[in-house]
C-alpha cells in the first residue's frame, strides 16, 4: 500500500515538473510519467494522471474566473491542502499497512493456535474413542463376569447340595466305622492283654537265662583276664627277645657295613688288577707281534745266508 501511495505522489510530482518544463497538461501521457518515475503500474499512473488532469482543468477554469491574486492564494491553499492530504494519506496508509501486518500476524498466530487446537481436538477425540472402546470392552467384560458369577453361584449351590448329601453319607459311614472300630479296639485290647501276659512270662524266662549267661560271661571274663596277664608276660618276654635281636641286628648291620666297605675296596682293587692285567695282555700282544716280526726277519736272513748249490756243466765229446 505504501508503494501505491508513493507511485501516486510521484506521478503528481512528475506531472508538475513536466508542466513547469513547458508541456501542456493534455500532452502528458502515461509513458512520459513512467519514464520519469520508473515505478508502479501503468493503471495506477493512468488513474492518478486523470485525476491530476481534472484538477488542472478545474484550476485553469478557476484561474480564468477569479482575479490573479485570489487565484494564486487559492492555488497555494489548494497545494498546501493537497500536500497535507497526501502526507495524511501516506501516514494513514502506513498505519493501515501496520494494522494489516499485525492482523496478518494475528491471523497466522490464530491459524497456528487453531491448528494446535485442532490437533488437541483430534487427540481428545482419539482418546474419547479409545475410552469409549475401553468402556464398551469393560461393559462386555462386566457382563461376561456377571454371567460367569451367576454360573459360579449356581455351581456353588449345586456343589453345596452335593456336599450336604456327601456329608450325610460320610456321617453315616463314620458312625458305622466308629462302631466297628470300637469293637475291633476291644478285641485288640483283649489280645494285647494276652500278649502282654505271654510277653511278661517270656521276659521272666529271659531274665533267668540272662542271669545264667551273665554268670558265665563273668567267669569267661575272669578267664580272659588271666589269659591277658599270661599274654602280657609272654609279650614282655617277646619284647626283651626283640630288644636283644635288635641289638644283634644292629651289630650284624655294622658288620655288614664293614664287609660292604671291604667288598667295595676289594672290588676297586680287583678293578685295578683287571686294568693292569688288560695292560699286561696288551703289552704281551705287542711283544708277541714284535717277536713274530723278529722271527720273520731272522728267517729271511737265514734264507739269504744259506750257500747256493753249484750248477752242473756238460762237456761235449
Amino acid at each position: 500500500m505504501s508503494r501505491i501511495s508513493d507511485t501516486r505522489i510521484r506521478t503528481r510530482q512528475a506531472a508538475a515538473r513536466l508542466l513547469a518544463a513547458g508541456r501542456a497538461a493534455h500532452e502528458l501521457t502515461v509513458d512520459l510519467i513512467y519514464a520519469e518515475i520508473r515505478q508502479g503500474s501503468r493503471t495506477t499512473i493512468n488513474d492518478e494522471l486523470k485525476l491530476w488532469k481534472d484538477e488542472q482543468i478545474r484550476v485553469d477554469a478557476l484561474n480564468a474566473a477569479l482575479p490573479p491574486a485570489v487565484a494564486n492564494a487559492m492555488l497555494s491553499v489548494w497545494a498546501l491542502a493537497v500536500e497535507q492530504g497526501e502526507e495524511l494519506f501516506a501516514q494513514r496508509g502506513e498505519e493501515l499497512e501496520k494494522l494489516t501486518s499485525a492482523a496478518v500476524e494475528r491471523a497466522s498466530s490464530q491459524e497456528v493456535t487453531n491448528a494446535e487446537l485442532q490437533a488437541e481436538i483430534r487427540v481428545l477425540c482419539a482418546r474419547s474413542e479409545d475410552l469409549q472402546a475401553r468402556l464398551d470392552t469393560a461393559l462386555a467384560e462386566r457382563a461376561t463376569t456377571q454371567l460367569e458369577r451367576d454360573n459360579a453361584r449356581r455351581e456353588a449351590q449345586a456343589a453345596s447340595a452335593a456336599r450336604d448329601a456327601l456329608q450325610a453319607r460320610l456321617d453315616t459311614s463314620l458312625r458305622a466305622i466308629q462302631t466297628d472300630h470300637l469293637h475291633e479296639l476291644e478285641t485288640l485290647r483283649a489280645a494285647q492283654m494276652e500278649h502282654e501276659d505271654a510277653l511278661r512270662s517270656t521276659v521272666d524266662q529271659a531274665m533267668f537265662r540272662l542271669e545264667g549267661v551273665q554268670k558265665h560271661v563273668m567267669l569267661q571274663a575272669e578267664q580272659a583276664r588271666d589269659a591277658q596277664r599270661r599274654v602280657e608276660a609272654e609279650l614282655s618276654k617277646c619284647r626283651q627277645r626283640n630288644d636283644r635281636l635288635a641289638e644283634q641286628i644292629q651289630q650284624v648291620s655294622a658288620d655288614a657295613g664293614e664287609h660292604r666297605r671291604l667288598a667295595e675296596k676289594y672290588e676297586s682293587q680287583l678293578g685295578g688288577a683287571i686294568s693292569e692285567a688288560r695292560d699286561l695282555r696288551r703289552d704281551r700282544d705287542d711283544l708277541s707281534r714284535q717277536v713274530g716280526l723278529l722271527q720273520g726277519q731272522l728267517a729271511a736272513k737265514k734264507e739269504h745266508a744259506s750257500p747256493r748249490r753249484p750248477r752242473r756243466t756238460v762237456q761235449k765229446i
